[in-house]
């Protein structure tokens, strides 16, 4: 690598929050992007083709050992990647239906539910409540957000918070890349069915294939690596602080990219949630090691 190239790769690196914040822009920008394509494809064709781009970029920087492997690492690492191909699909049909900063604002419950069942402190009811109180205002909006885009919301959160929880027992089983990288093969495999009994499979239309290939790397593998590299350079608090600004990230995209706009109570919907998530990691206990995290979603 040239010295200049090495230089700025290492200021980059010695950057931990910069590195965070670059891989929340790219998952946010890769899901507006994804929901651009929704004129071209369906919503569970553009989840399969990101789940493709992401197995096939992480696939070329890693070679998992296959063999000698238990049932049990097996099974982890098949319930991670059905949870995370399930996670980003029904995302992806949430954001078809609303807007994506209020379907990252409904995944977020999943994590949120996670820090506190796992804190067992009392006062972390008071940011439950407070987070509820952001979901109920939803219901006084203006304009009714579609019922089963919230639906696919909640279910996305659902299995986020089993992603949470399955990431460490599979991250102690598949170190480092390697247990991520297989279960977006897993992933990949178990939604490909689907999406061909529905006749879904992408045609042979370039601009599917590009974008959705494009998606995969700036929702999954680049993210992920970055983030990697953050964990090993930053308390886990601190990342955690970060991350709860991905629905405010994701609402400014979605409004660069497509024009979507909220309204004033959503907006203080999204700040209810996301306050109750600082507010929970802050008080939480330490994050797992960045070999026990998979990549950030959507």
């Amino acid at each position: 690598m040239p010295a200049r190239l090495r230089s700025a790769a290492e200021r980059l690196t010695g950057a931990p929050v910069l590195l965070v914040l670059v891989a929340i822009a790219s998952v946010q920008f890769g899901s507006s992007l994804a929901k651009d394509l929704y004129s071209a494809a369906s919503p569970l064709t553009v989840a399969w083709v990101r789940l493709l781009g992401a197995a096939v970029a992480l696939g070329l920087v890693t070679r998992p050992r296959l063999r000698g492997r238990s049932a049990s690492d097996w099974a982890w690492v098949v319930a991670y990647g059905l949870c995370l191909a399930g996670m980003n699909t029904t995302f992806y049909l949430a954001i078809e239906r609303i807007p994506i900063g209020m379907a990252v604002t409904l995944e977020f419950l999943g994590p949120l539910g996670v820090s506190v069942a796992l804190s067992r402190r009392a006062r972390d009811l008071l940011w439950v409540a407070l987070a509820a109180v952001g979901v109920a205002l939803l219901g006084f909006s203006p304009g009714d957000l579609d019922p089963i885009g919230v639906l696919w919301a909640l279910v996305a959160a659902s299995l986020w918070a089993a992603y949470i929880l399955l990431a460490g027992p599979t991250g102690r089983r598949w170190s480092g890349v390697s247990g991520v990288s297989i279960a977006f093969w897993v992933g990949l495999i178990g939604l490909t069915p689907l999406v061909a009994a529905l006749d879904l499979l992408p045609a042979a239309v370039p601009a599917v294939w590009g974008v959705g290939l494009l998606i995969g790397l700036l929702s999954s593998a680049i993210p992920y690596g970055l983030e990697m590299v953050a964990l090993r350079r930053i308390e886990p608090r601190i990342f955690g602080i970060l991350m709860s600004l991905e629905p405010a990230a994701a609402a400014l995209f979605a409004l660069a990219v497509l024009g979507e706009t909220l309204r004033p109570i959503e907006v203080v919907a999204m700040a209810c949630v996301v306050i109750a998530s600082i507010g929970v990691v802050r008080s939480s206990r330490p994050a797992p090691s960045a070999d026990a995290v998979g990549p950030e979603v959507p």
